[in-house]
């Protein structure tokens, strides 16, 4: 057979190899093809430039996740990067084994054409129920693309290893109506065998009849040999199975251009195609554009000129008419910078959905980021916080001097978010909108798990060994063998454990499968698919399989919608305490409230954003803070690293150390910190004041510093020192703040994201002061999911005098709410098994009136969303109590109605015959574990600890005389000292309240009393 006549470039031949010549694989799946292939991408471009080769190609398993990083990459290692996808045939499904996957063809892009075909082809792929395309979307995509057949996982080999010859050429023939003879080829793969060397002669001359030729591929899913054992391992993962994994019958590893030349001596004109292929792939990404979407301004305006009319607008709406000089230069400053560019569009789609959020009620943050430093964002209502008030930089925000996508990110109250999304998506088109991908990778623990499930290794050993990796967030396994001398002992003595530990190795850090990003939206000029493949979630909802880096690459808008719990919990207290008092709510935005500060100063911030770590207790308690500074000082030091000066801060506002400042020029940028360099600002300012620099040459400053790559630092340094010597500053000072500037890069913590967050901060301290009841409760309803957290509030409630009321049918709601006279009364929603319908269905049969029986409440509610083990649940955890009637009898009662489930002995819910069957009642321990089991916690188990450090009789008389007065159910229990605790007798049990506490506290001091249900 002849060899066919290839123009192969001269430079492709030989890259000082010293090999005959070069290859290029065109066939290889990147881990990203997601349980098929583990070549990580780093070491495969490592892999081809250490073998001299031009290019390589990744061909993922009908995707492009990889797409854009490959690009990079090979870019910055001087290879070609050849973009391809092998794509499943689904057609073809009811000839393939039914655990098998589909035939497929391997696809490479030609041109920008052929990408976007294949753009669009994998989009598809994933838009079904199952993975893959037909014949008919392939012929629709086809101009631009080259087709390879497959190999042994292609249409055209399956059908001959059936001994099926005619649908073989019938694939055939299809590839020439498609594609041409010059753009489909046969691929060739070598599995080591004599038959397989003449299964390609056979092959071979079945294209010559359609003049197609052959292309020498090795389907490449690992890069050494010595991987082999690892990709069957993920191979067995993929399709569940246990045990150890057969081998693969075909070496699939990254072969050297000499491997490939032998395997495929006999088909020399096989390896050269792959090279002429290579050669004729020449896609180029258009990368670090900026595509917005246009905003549909009305009346024909411009969108720079409708931006500033709306700016100006909402500054005077903001800070009064006429606008304040200083307002209106920093307004004039920004709207230049917008308009030179070009971003007057980005602004206005962040308005318009922040101005719908408003108008439905869906409560959005002050601010996150950087985004706070901006007037314009303030005056759009976009952020909540003055920048000008707060002293803040515009060009931390968007910088002049260094072109990048603005980056607004908004949150918005956690159960109204999808929302927004709607209306983002509903305005801009649902093919312009989607979310972003993320991709679930095996940490650790996960990878132990996984690798000694799959090789047959003992369960209890696996066990043991995950359970000595320590749990801590992002630990690897080389750390876990620096840090746990049990696990590298076990290592060392232990074979099985060696091999464990090398295959999860292996697995460590491979991406798993994908996700949705939990915030980050894109939004498009035109339909997704133009520009980045998409795909479906399993719940329908679209997102792109770029991932967020990948996107920004690209230049498309990237939002981060987050949901933030914080926003529902304000506005639930507001709306609780409004329904209360019968008028609005507002909250001192001055920050002057010495209610909050002293609410501060105790550290009873439990529930209060970003305050709730004991660390941060402790920090407050010790630096009593009496102004808004220094909320946003607690924000921003109590961090690793910044930490260190907190001690220093809190002293010089006492006055016990004095303030140093470096220079008298630098006393306004650091007075409010004592001279500390905390915020990022702070360092943009000491490089404008001292070396004359713009602070858009600052912020550049900022974040090359922070990257602390030495021929930065001199550049950087040179730049500095030369400035503050024109300001007339002498060298020993320039040096002295530049190194400055240097230690503090690391630590210093973005101003505007601190002062927005403290915002927050201080609304939750605000409402936890003065409205305590409703607070607790929007608190505990947000919580619901956590039965600790539960727990943790009910107790602190008390201990603030707040009483919280067991669950009532009568009066209970889907949340927890807060009586006339200020007590909580606990949520229906919180009890488990009791879930959102059953809920409603109570609520709804309420309506009508109270309950006047429990025979009255089943007649009433409907069985098929309140079913018998919702209705036993609300009886053990006492929402029927109400209704005087015991909880056993009850429980009888409802084994006996039929349509409820009952008529005759089964075992319910708690493992246990039902009680319509016992002939004791349950005791108070019963009561006790089933309440512990159902809520969290116990009322009927409840304690009141009351500490006595001192005091005699006469204290212990009068002590009893206190707890007389607030007869209840709660038992006593006096503390003494960590042996010495006993519990009073049954006459002496109390109801907790606010009285029973200030009474107690009056007699034995302050936090001598404490309240327990768990």
């Amino acid at each position: 057979m002849a060899e066919a006549a290839f123009f192969v470039p001269e430079a492709w031949r030989c890259r000082d190899t010293g090999q005959e010549g070069t290859f290029v694989h065109l066939h290889v799946h990147s881990a990203y093809s997601l349980l098929r292939g583990v070549c990580r991408l780093e070491a495969l471009i490592q892999r081809v430039v250490a073998e001299g080769m031009p290019g390589v190609a990744i061909t993922d398993w009908a995707n492009l996740y990889a797409a854009i990083r490959f690009v990079r990459l090979a870019k910055e290692a001087g290879i070609r990067p050849i973009l391809g996808a092998q794509i499943p045939l689904v057609e073809e499904s009811p000839q393939r084994p039914s655990r098998g996957d589909p035939p497929a063809v391997v696809l490479l892009a030609e041109s920008e054409e052929g990408f976007r075909g294949l753009i669009r082809l994998v989009s598809l792929a994933h838009d079904g129920p199952e993975v893959g395309v037909s014949w008919e979307a392939v012929k629709a995509h086809a101009p631009g693309l080259f087709l390879l057949s497959g190999g042994a996982e292609g249409p055209v080999d399956a059908a001959l290893a059936r001994g099926d010859t005619e649908r073989a050429r019938d694939w055939l023939r299809r590839f020439v109506e498609v594609f041409g003879p010059n753009r489909a080829w046969l691929e060739v793969q070598d599995d080591g065998s004599e038959r397989g060397r003449l299964s390609h002669y056979r092959l071979v001359s079945l294209g010559e009849e359609y003049g197609l030729l052959p292309v020498a591929t090795a389907d490449v899913h690992y890069i050494d040999p010595e991987d082999a054992p690892l990709a069957r391992v993920v191979q067995a993962l993929r399709q569940g199975d246990d045990g150890a994994p057969p081998p693969s019958p075909s070496p699939r590893w990254f072969a050297s251009s000499a491997e490939m030349r032998a395997r495929f001596a006999h088909l020399p004109q096989a390896v050269n195609a792959a090279l002429e292929i290579a050669e004729r792939c020449r896609v180029e990404l258009p990368l670090g554009r900026v595509l917005l979407p246009s905003f549909d301004v009305p009346g024909g305006e411009s969108p720079d000129g409708y931006l500033r009319r709306l700016c100006q607008e909402g500054l005077r709406q903001r800070v009064g008419d006429p606008i304040p000089t200083s307002y209106r230069d920093r307004l004039e400053h920004e709207l230049s910078v917008i308009a030179r560019m070009g971003f007057a569009s980005y602004f206005l789609i962040v308005w318009d959905f922040i101005r719908y959020s408003r108008e439905r009620g869906i409560a959005t943050g002050p601010g996150r980021g950087s985004a706070a430093g901006s007037l314009v964002a303030y005056a759009l209502g976009i952020t909540g916080v003055d920048p000008v008030r707060h002293h803040l930089l515009f060009e931390r925000f968007l910088n002049p001097e260094r072109v990048s996508m603005p980056d607004i990110d908004i949150d918005f109250e956690d159960e109204r978010r999808f929302e927004v999304i709607d209306y983002v998506a509903q305005k801009y088109g649902q093919d312009r909108v989607a979310q972003i991908i993320t991709f679930g990778t095996m940490a650790a623990r996960a990878a132990i798990r996984d690798a000694g499930r799959v090789t047959g290794l003992p369960p209890a050993l696996v066990d043991r060994v995950a359970k000595l990796v320590p749990a801590s967030l992002g630990i690897t396994l080389d750390q876990a063998l620096v840090e746990e001398p049990r696990l590298r002992a076990l290592k060392d003595e232990n074979e099985q454990v060696r091999t464990l530990l090398t295959v999860a190795k292996g697995l460590e850090g491979l991406p798993r499968h994908t996700s949705t990003h939990a915030a980050g939206v894109v939004i498009a000029p035109s339909a997704l698919t133009d520009i980045v493949p998409v795909q479906r979630t399993p719940e329908g909802g679209l997102i792109t399989q770029y991932d967020m880096a990948s996107l920004e690459a690209v230049g498309l808008l990237k939002m981060d919608f987050l949901g933030l719990r914080t926003l529902s919990i304000i506005e639930h207290t507001r709306e609780l305490a409004g329904e209360r008092l019968g008028h609005a709510v507002e909250i001192d935005e001055e920050y002057t409230d010495p209610k909050t500060y002293e609410l501060l100063g105790r550290g009873d911030t439990d529930g209060c954003f970003q305050l709730e770590s004991s660390g941060v207790k402790h920090v407050l308690r010790d630096l009593q803070p009496n102004c808004f500074e220094d909320i946003v000082a607690v924000i921003s030091l109590y961090r690793p690293g910044p930490m260190e000066n907190i001690s220093r801060y809190i002293d010089a506002k006492h006055g016990r150390v004095p303030v140093h400042y470096p220079h008298p020029d630098l006393e306004p940028i650091l007075r409010d910190t004592y001279g500390i360099v905390v915020y990022q600002e702070q360092i943009m300012q000491i490089a404008s004041r001292m070396a004359g620099f713009t602070l858009g040459q600052a912020d550049v400053l900022r974040r090359a510093v922070g990257k602390k790559k030495r021929e930065v630092l001199e550049q950087q340094r040179a730049a500095f020192v030369a400035g503050c010597l024109r300001q007339g500053h002498p060298r020993d000072l320039a040096e002295e703040l530049y190194d400055l500037i240097v230690r503090f890069a690391d630590y210093g913590f973005n101003r505007s994201h601190a002062v927005a967050y403290a915002v927050l901060s201080w609304r939750t301290a605000y409402l936890k002061a003065h409205y305590p009841a409703e607070f607790f409760a929007s608190l505990l309803s947000a919580a619901m999911a956590s039965a600790d957290k539960v727990a943790q509030y009910v107790e602190e409630a008390f201990q603030r005098g707040i009483e919280v009321l067991p669950p009532s049918v009568q009066t209970s709601g889907a949340g927890f709410t807060v009586t006339e006279d200020g007590k909580i009364r606990f949520a229906l929603g919180a009890i488990k098994h009791v879930g959102q319908a059953a809920v409603q269905a109570v609520l709804g049969a309420r309506r009508a009136g109270p309950f006047h029986s429990f025979e009255d409440f089943l007649s009433r509610v409907d069985h098929r969303a309140c079913h018998r083990r919702t209705v036993e649940a609300l009886i053990r955890a006492g929402a029927f109590d109400e209704l005087g009637e015991n909880r056993d009898e009850l429980l009888g009662r409802l084994e006996r109605e039929s349509h409820w489930g009952g008529g005759g002995a089964q075992l319910t819910f708690f493992g246990e015959e039902s009680p319509g069957r016992r002939a004791s009642s349950e005791n108070e321990q019963e009561k006790i574990r089933h309440e512990k089991e159902l809520m969290g916690l116990t009322f009927t188990g409840a304690r009141v600890y009351i500490r006595v450090k001192r005091g005699g009789p006469d204290t212990l008389k009068q002590l009893g005389q206190v707890l007389a007065r607030h007869p209840g159910s709660w038992r006593v229990r006096l503390v003494r000292s960590s042996r010495d605790v006993r519990e009073l007798g049954d006459r002496w049990r109390v109801q907790p309240g606010p009285g029973l506490t200030s009474d107690v506290e009056a007699l034995l001091g302050e936090s001598s009393i404490v309240y327990h249900l768990t």
